[in-house]
């Protein structure tokens, strides 16, 4: 694979056994140019620390694929109102939590409205139908408002390890199918 990708997990990490650090290790078996970005504190995120070390490491790897998991979606969002950013050619945002998420840890995340512009030539929303930090109404609203694909997952929980997305082909094969654009 030549695309750049850049994993990006949400609040207490991606870690063994999460799809995220399965995906980044089926990448790099394949000579994959892969950035698995270990946000600070990841128990308990700051917004201002976050963007910075996600900025840092958009201008330093300049990906084309960027794959958003949970909390990852809303500092994309922030990042889309503040920054002005060179678009990705994909951007995938797996599971985001609601747009009102009342997690008090998370409480300087939220509330945040959907970014008029994304900055990625193409996205996919992907969503569970039993997401605990997002309905499958609230995802719908989400989808129209960015205006673009949604791929729903039945039963799939937070799309996470605790749901079993430990090795998740589905994303793999996309990313493959990718390459071949």
């Amino acid at each position: 694979m030549s695309k750049k990708v850049l994993l990006l997990h949400g609040w207490g990490g991606s870690d063994f056994p999460h799809w995220q650090s399965w995906l980044a290790g089926e990448l790099a078996q394949d000579y994959g140019c892969v950035n698995f970005l270990k946000f600070s504190n990841f128990d308990e995120p700051k917004l201002d620390v976050w963007m910075q070390e996600l900025t840092s490491a958009l201008n330093d790897f300049a990906p084309d694929i960027v794959i958003c998991h949970s909390l990852a979606n809303t500092l994309w969002f922030h990042l889309c109102q503040t920054q002005q950013l060179n678009a990705v050619k994909k951007l995938y945002l797996v599971a985001p939590p609601s747009l009102e998420c009342k997690v008090s840890e998370l409480s300087e995340f939220f509330p945040i409205q959907a970014p008029k512009d994304l900055n990625a030539v193409k996205a996919m929303l992907i969503v569970s139908t039993n997401d605990p930090y997002m309905s499958i109404e609230e995802a719908e609203i989400l989808q129209k408002e960015l205006n673009i694909e949604m791929k729903i997952v039945q039963n799939a929980g937070h799309i996470n390890a605790e749901s079993g997305y430990g090795k998740w082909e589905w994303i793999l094969k996309e990313l493959k199918k990718e390459e071949a654009l």
